[in-house]
């Protein structure tokens, strides 16, 4: 009889909070107390949801998580901190992971709370668990092949290749890996699926 598999859970398997999403709801920036329902759904099938109330009094801002994990009731309070964006324009808003104390930007739920990701041991991207030879594959089928939104991006209508003479950097960029993909003979990927 053969053993269960014991695959670790990754970052993408984790259900997360995001406070650029709270701040694109516009939840940021009302000062005062403010209560919502987050849900997660797959494949049209709501499975989790969690009760997430924001306080602003002026002088701080928090967020009340309340939800349960395999039924016991957790609420727990994750302080918000904001700092001037590095481009001078605005502040960027970060959570303060109650158990690390770092900025971060989302939240991950691996066991019962949401902190920041480097709170978990072990909890790893999905890249990371490949290996070496397929991260390689990789590699190669995507500088080989292109996605359409790298030739819808370089050939759209009112896309600037020159500007005050120069060529732009997304132009070059862009440019650069058509040039690679073109370089490659047409018949590169029947020969790495028969190695």
């Amino acid at each position: 009889m053969g053993r269960n598999a014991n695959y670790p859970k990754t970052v993408e398997d984790c259900l997360t909070v995001s406070i650029s999403k709270l701040k694109e709801w516009g939840y940021l920036h009302i000062l005062g107390a403010m209560s919502y329902t987050l849900s997660w759904s797959r494949n049209g099938d709501k499975h989790s949801s969690i009760g997430i109330e924001i306080n602003n009094n002026g002088f701080e801002r928090f967020v009340v998580l309340d939800y349960k994990s395999n039924g016991d009731p957790i609420n727990y309070k994750i302080k918000i901190i904001s700092k001037p964006s590095n481009l001078g324009k605005g502040e960027v808003f970060y959570f303060v992971c109650p158990s690390t104390g770092k900025h971060c930007r989302k939240l991950y739920l691996h066991g019962k709370y949401f902190l920041h990701r480097e709170a978990f041991k072990g909890l790893m991207y999905s890249k990371q668990l490949e290996s070496k030879k397929n991260r390689d594959l990789h590699k190669i089928f995507d500088t080989c092949y292109l996605s359409d939104e790298v030739y819808e991006e370089r050939y759209k209508k009112y896309f600037k290749t020159h500007y005050n003479g120069k060529e732009t950097k997304r132009y070059k960029k862009l440019n650069n890996k058509i040039q690679i993909a073109d370089s490659f003979p047409a018949d590169t990927m029947q020969r790495l699926l028969v190695m």
